[in-house]
């Protein structure tokens, strides 16, 4: 054997450091259904073998993991040979690599005319694979996909989910038919189940994912019964499949949907690869109105005679790639653990971290939620964590990147003393959150005063945070009606505030004296009430004075309110200080709009429309333009859906608005027709 160099010595440790990762982490994903770092720090772990692989074959194993499919079964099922291997599939990341597998695809159907080839684009639906075998219409085993070529028999879990026939419809059927698909948890029932879990103090699952795998290999199908699985299919086994005289993947889905099953209504059928490559970048955009969470799009030749021509490679079929989306979780490093004090004086945890872009836009701050959580969560500063958005949008640390390595940084303590004003915190008892009960503190004078101004309450511009903490250092604020008694002089001898800065800021705090019911709600920082509640509540009650008389029973009948919310409001209207903050407001100048131009006296033109509004439309304000809508009997929400009416488009626009209308061909006009609408509740006709 030739005598290996230094730098052979250093890829085979490589090599076999990723082989020994890989394989740990597979059988964390597959087997434990508790895996420890996300889809995209695995995946690059793979790709970085393979490449090393590919590189240096002489080094390569002949069992490389990186080759296989999955994990073997567990030992707590039966074990399955399935019928025909379960395949995984090649991955693509970003449109060059989809393009790649597209020009492999005409090498090797060099003589195929490329205008007859069309594709199947689906939702890579983020679950458990599943394979079912249905004997003459009826269903006889389900196995889990295990390492391809074996894997668990779970058929008594199977037989408690709904979505999965029993029976088939239709006939007559082959005497054997296998039938491929994904068993997951849709978005809401993952909620559910988690809240569940939560009300009896058991463990919360991480992702649906997790949740669908640790529900399907319960041990007793009641448990599996309990919760909220699904199935969707998406293949027939080619055997089946050519008795059946399917000839493309499009039949298949119709086929399995005639039979009883669940397919993906996302799925389409294109003809180019360039339009494969806008589908998948369009099932990306939309993959957070799809009920389930996806992961990716999987892009199948339609044509079924050409799989058998194209062929596999050991672990994966060449006819078929899974495009994968850019994760939605990133590891990063966890600066530290700083606390932030709200206006009601809680205290909450945040993370200072290394910037990392993720969810599409760059994160440099996450919340941790309060003590229990970071407890929980096992994060510590000057170690490396996971990152993602909770719902696309709030940035939160999900735990340490690995929680096994050795010498780990000191666990963070939660602090004493608040860092504003060095009062005590207090943990009251049954409750999970911290306070700072010094009602002086200002770091909640500055919370509450900036609520107060923020942009859905009073909306005074130029009245940021930063300017509020200057005003309540120097002793000009200690409450939200304070803001009405600032002078010209008291501002301008500030630092870094000036003459003109502070005529602007007078000029706008004059201009915000005179506000509609709604905002005035929201400003007051009554809790559970927002904008949405605070106008359903200026509807019913249309002064100040009458929603102060109200009864509890009132508020609660109040649609969109609810028993939670009016006992919410009824309290901080039974508050004499409450009541003498009010007082103040009003002897200070605060009025109340006339409320008629958003009255019910106006003509319900738009009536159970919904009609969104993008960008800056002349004569109105974004929140004028939307209580114009509502006032009309229509809503304005701020997305674009499937049941928008119409776009109404201003000024400076929201792009992915646009692009989501067109998508979904929802009508689009122009600003200058938005007062037409409002009259008419017609779109303007074509000329």
């Amino acid at each position: 054997m030739a005598k290996q160099s230094s730098q052979e010595r250093d890829i085979a440790l490589r090599m076999a450091e990723l082989s020994e990762l890989v394989d740990y982490h597979n059988r964390r994903y597959h087997l434990e259904d508790d895996p420890e770092i996300d889809d995209a720090v695995f995946d690059g772990l793979v790709r970085e073998l393979r490449a090393l692989e590919a590189q240096y074959p002489q080094l390569a194993a002949e069992d490389s993991v990186a080759q296989k499919v999955g994990s073997g079964p567990s030992e707590l099922f039966t074990e399955v040979t399935h019928l025909n291997p379960m395949m995984s599939l090649d991955n693509a990341f970003g449109d060059d690599e989809l393009l790649a597998w597209g020009e492999r695809l005409d090498k090797l159907l060099a003589k195929l005319d490329a205008a007859s080839l069309s594709f199947s684009v689906e939702p890579k639906v983020d679950g458990v694979a599943m394979s079912l075998v249905y004997e003459n219409g009826q269903l006889i085993q389900a196995a889990t996909r295990g390492d391809g070529v074996s894997g668990e028999d779970v058929t008594a879990n199977i037989q408690t989910i709904a979505s999965v026939p029993q029976s088939l419809k239709g006939g007559p059927f082959p005497g054997v038919l296998q039938v491929r698909g994904e068993v997951y948890l849709a978005k809401a029932a993952f909620e559910q189940l988690n809240a569940a879990q939560e009300a009896l103090g058991a463990k919360q699952f991480v992702n649906p994912r997790n949740a669908a795998a640790g529900s399907l290999r319960q041990k007793d199908p009641k448990v599996t019964a309990t919760r909220p699985l699904a199935f969707l299919a998406y293949q027939v086994v080619t055997s089946a499949r050519n008795s059946l005289e399917l000839t493309t993947q499009r039949e298949v889905l119709d086929f399995l949907a005639r039979a009883g099953f669940s397919v993906a209504a996302e799925a389409k059928v294109v003809k180019t690869i360039g339009a494969v490559v806008e589908a998948a970048n369009y099932l990306q955009e939309q993959r957070g109105d799809i009920p389930y969470e996806i992961d990716g799009a999987v892009v199948k030749v339609n044509e079924l005679d050409l799989h058998d021509r194209l062929g596999a490679t050991s672990r994966a079929p060449r006819w078929a790639i899974a495009v994968k989306f850019p994760p939605e979780e990133r590891s990063t490093l966890l600066e530290a653990i700083e606390v932030s004090i709200g206006r009601t004086g809680r205290v909450t945890p945040f993370a200072r971290l290394e910037p990392v872009f993720v969810g599409g836009s760059t994160v440099g701050l996450a919340t941790l939620h309060n003590e229990d959580q970071v407890r929980e969560k096992d994060v510590r500063p000057g170690e490396r964590v996971i990152v993602r958005k909770a719902g696309d949008v709030i940035p939160e640390v999900l735990g340490p990147v690995d929680a096994r390595v050795k010498n780990r940084p000191q666990a963070w303590v939660f602090p004493r003393e608040c860092p504003s004003c060095a009062g005590p915190l207090q943990r009251l008892d049954g409750e999970s959150d911290t306070y700072c009960t010094n009602v002086d503190c200002p770091a909640q004078r500055v919370q509450r005063i900036a609520h107060f101004a923020s942009r859905h309450a009073l909306d005074i511009e130029g009245l940021g945070e930063e300017r509020i903490t200057q005003f309540v250092d120097a002793g000009l604020l200690l409450d939200p009606a304070d803001l009405f008694t600032l002078t010209l002089p008291a501002l301008a001898a500030l630092d870094r505030m000036g003459e003109l800065s502070a005529n602007n800021l007078i000029s706008a705090i004059e201009a915000a004296k005179r506000q509609p019911l709604p905002r005035i709600l929201v400003a007051l920082g009554i809790r559970h009430v927002g904008p949405t509640v605070a106008r359903a509540i200026a509807t019913r009650f249309r002064t100040l004075d009458e929603l102060r008389a109200a009864e509890l029973e009132q508020l609660a009948a109040i649609d969109g309110v609810g028993p939670i919310i009016a006992e919410s409001v009824f309290r901080f209207f039974s508050h004499p200080t409450n009541i003498q903050v009010l007082d103040r407001l009003v002897e200070l100048g605060l009025a109340i709009e006339d409320q008629l131009s958003t009255g019910p006296s106006l003509p319900q033109t738009l009536l159970a429309k919904a009609v969104v509004v993008t960008g800056s439309v002349p004569g109105f304000s974004r929140d004028e333009a939307e209580a114009a809508v509502i006032a009309r009997g229509g809503s304005s929400p701020s997305a674009v859906s499937k049941k928008t009416f119409c776009v109404v488009v201003g000024s400076a626009p929201g792009a992915s608005k646009l692009t989501k209308a067109e998508a979904l061909a929802i009508p689009m006009l122009d600003a200058a027709d938005f007062v037409s609408l409002l009259e008419t509740g017609d779109l303007p006709t074509s000329p």
